[in-house]
């Protein structure tokens, strides 16, 4: 629960700090442009508060790792809900209207998450998950979208390390097999789902793993 709510602050920090004109920039989201990730950043935001008041009675389904979909095909931007999330960005039109969205929005789902239950079930995706589960699987969430946001921009700040090392536990158990030793957490992340290719010699540590990647989280 903590976890989250830092890994979530970290994030909405990133995106306040960053300048008007990075708003235009790509992210490492392929097909999506900053504006892009930040207005998914608010439906998500909108999805963990819709989930948080989504009571279960029903025994939970999934667990924080088994909550991910996983293919291994990359996202082309031809889904119907990731095209309407570029045209929703293109609404905006101001950056500060999306900063400002994100915040108002993702400051109300920060303070359910601290204020909720671990023990209760909430339903998602026609899924039933301990509360805790649920915010454990956001982590990963945070994590992978704050490289996602900071992936051109070398001097932004990025994850915490604990969120780093904690999804990197995650998609462990989702591939399921451990990343060579050599492999810190964010290059495991990066090219465990696909954001970036291995270099030859990463691929030859990776082994049998490798025929396994990318993970395509959905």
């Amino acid at each position: 629960m903590d976890l989250f709510s830092r890994s979530w602050a970290a994030l909405r920090a990133a995106v306040a700090e960053l300048p008007d004109e990075d708003f235009a920039l790509p992210s490492g989201c392929t097909g999506w442009l900053v504006r892009d990730l930040v207005c998914h950043l608010v439906i998500d935001a909108q999805d963990v508060l819709i989930t948080l008041v989504t009571p279960a009675e029903t025994e939970p389904t999934r667990d924080a790792v088994t909550y991910w979909e996983v293919t291994g095909t990359p996202p082309t931007g031809d889904d119907p809900l990731d095209a309407l999330t570029v045209r929703l960005a293109a609404a905006y039109q101001e950056p500060w209207l999306l900063k400002f969205h994100l915040d108002d929005v993702g400051s109300a789902a920060g303070r359910a998450a601290e204020l909720a239950d671990p023990g209760r079930l909430v339903g998602t995706r026609g899924e039933v998950l301990t509360t805790g589960d649920y915010l454990s699987a956001y982590v990963l969430e945070w994590t992978l979208h704050h490289l996602d946001l900071v992936a051109h921009f070398p001097d932004a700040a990025g994850p915490p390390a604990e969120g780093l090392a904690r999804t990197r536990e995650l998609l462990e158990k989702i591939a399921p097999a451990p990343f060579p030793a050599s492999f810190c957490d964010k290059d495991a992340l990066l090219v465990g789902t696909g954001r970036r290719a291995p270099t030859d010699a990463e691929t030859a540590e990776l082994g049998e793993l490798a025929a396994k990647l990318p993970l395509v989280l959905g």
